[in-house]
């Protein structure tokens, strides 16, 4: 958040052409791992580069709530625009179904909107997923305005135009052990598993539902532009999301 930088009174802004890698959603479930060069295609994203930040942005971003999903990348500050009402709808109904139904069983905790900063970097260096779960033994992270390193699960609902693959490179680096990106307007679900300091991305299983082996939950993008949801093998706690 841009309270939390220190950085002083900024005055430069520049605008750069960057490009950056996206992923094409697909059902089929083919196994690729993520690497820092990719496989995935590329397009052209203009994005606005402010080495420093003007006092009237900041103030702007902060008077109307933007702030709060700003992030600050190695001391670099990366203002994504607020998610639009998909997305939220999306999120909100996930972390509810996880903390009523998943979290209420495993003593897991599950939270919304939680700075991940890499250790002794903070407030220099971190991000923030969309929803994060965390066991009993990494609670010791938690100290309330940040985490210090990564929870065992971050998810990224996945809008056009984000950086939700961009930051797989810092989850690994924090040792989140899964991350789960979701697309927000498909709802075609990806789990990466942690692999020497990279992630692998998990298949479908035969019945084509995406398992994520850290905590049981498994997924797939269902009819109705829906994502299907339940525990392992329990029909009893099946969702299709949103509800609404």
């Amino acid at each position: 958040m841009l309270a939390h930088n220190s950085t002083g009174t900024f005055y430069a802004v520049s605008i750069a052409v960057a490009r950056r890698s996206v992923r094409t959603a697909d059902r089929s479930g083919v196994d690729s791992k993520w690497t820092a060069s990719g496989r995935e295609l590329s397009r052209f994203v203009m994005k606005a580069l402010m080495p420093v930040i003007l006092p009237a942005v900041a103030a702007g971003r902060k008077s109307t709530g933007a702030d709060k999903w700003d992030e600050m990348w190695d001391g670099v500050l990366h203002m994504p625009p607020m998610p639009n009402r998909y997305h939220q709808d999306l999120e909100w109904e996930l972390h509810t179904y996880l903390r009523q139904v998943w979290a209420s069983r495993c003593g897991w905790r599950v939270h919304h909107g939680i700075n991940v900063a890499s250790p002794g970097n903070w407030p220099n260096d971190y991000r923030i997923p969309d929803i994060v779960l965390l066991s009993p033994e990494r609670f010791s992270i938690d100290r309330i305005e940040y985490f210090e390193g990564g929870p065992n699960v971050a998810i990224e609902i996945h809008s056009p135009g984000d950086e939700a693959y961009e930051k797989l490179e810092f989850y690994a680096a924090v040792n989140v052990q899964e991350v789960w990106i979701i697309d927000r307007d498909t709802r075609v679900p990806e789990v990466y598993l942690s692999r020497d300091k990279s992630y692998e991305r998990l298949k479908l299983s035969a019945t084509g539902w995406l398992e994520s082996p850290a905590t049981g939950i498994e997924m797939k993008a269902g009819d109705a532009n829906k994502l299907d949801i339940r525990i392992r093998g329990e029909e009893a706690t099946m969702r299709h999301l949103p509800e609404q």
